[in-house]
Parts: structure tokens; C-alpha cells; sequence
């Protein structure tokens, strides 16, 4: 088993010999067993839970490296008629303490119908996708 024990975040490597596909949950951690995309058996050991982004790699006790890609995923797309409402919306998503990925104009959660009902009640619409999901890690949480 090979130990990873330091993020690299995108753009500060250059190649990778593994990749490791992972969900929202998987990437916010400090200590997981895990089999790369390739088959081989690594073990993330860091010193505190950390949020590590799709793009970024892990650097491997042998010299190597293994990017990580975000999975996709089962989400809520969320958009309202307006800025305003928007802004609403994501208050009220925040009030409830869910993780929210900020897009243009869009903001997207994990799927939860419970939500859904809510957005709708407020006016948004939420669609159903599949797709990565990578929310803003907030004012007290690092990214590696």
C-alpha cells in the first residue's frame, strides 16, 4: 500500500501516474483506504481533514502522483428568476447549513427532495443532474 501524505493543488504538477475517482464526501478527509482508478491500494494519511479539489493530486511516499477527479454525482441544479432571488435562495440554503457550489447564475447542492420542495416554494427551480460537485469549502475550512 502506497501512502499519501501531501495535497498538490491543480496546476502545481505535472503528471500523475494514478488517478482516484472520488465524491464530495471521499475528498473531505484526513485519513482513508482507498484502490486507484489503475488498481493500486493507497492510503491518505494527513495530519487534519482537508478539502481536496477535483484537479488537485496526491503526492505519493514513492515519488509519484495521483490526480483526483471529482465523481459524478446526484444533485440539485438551482436557479430563480432573478439575482435577487437567487441570492435568497442560497441565504436559505445556507440556513440550513448545506453545501453549495457557486456557478454563474446557478447554484448546486446534493439532491435532497426535501430541498427541492423548498426551492420551489421560494419561487427557484431545482432540476435533477448528475454531474462533479465541488462546494465552497467556507471561511473555516482549508483546501489543500
Amino acid at each position: 500500500m502506497i501512502r499519501a501524505l501531501t495535497i498538490l493543488p491543480a496546476g502545481s504538477w505535472a503528471t500523475a501516474t494514478h488517478s482516484v475517482t472520488l465524491d464530495y464526501d471521499r475528498r473531505y478527509r484526513r485519513r482513508l483506504r482507498f484502490v486507484s482508478d489503475q488498481g493500486a491500494e493507497i492510503l491518505l494519511d494527513l495530519p487534519e481533514a482537508i478539502h481536496i479539489r477535483g484537479g488537485d493530486a496526491l503526492a505519493l511516499e514513492d515519488g509519484t502522483c495521483a490526480e483526483i477527479r471529482a465523481a459524478a454525482e446526484a444533485l440539485l441544479e438551482i436557479t430563480a428568476p432573478s439575482a435577487d432571488a437567487l441570492i435568497r435562495l442560497a441565504w436559505h440554503l445556507g440556513n440550513r447549513h448545506l453545501s453549495v457550489q457557486f456557478l454563474e447564475g446557478t447554484l448546486r447542492i446534493l439532491d435532497d427532495h426535501v430541498i427541492a420542495g423548498m426551492v420551489q416554494q421560494l419561487g427557484g427551480t431545482a432540476v435533477q443532474i448528475t454531474a462533479p460537485f465541488d462546494p465552497e469549502g467556507g471561511a473555516y475550512h482549508s483546501h489543500g
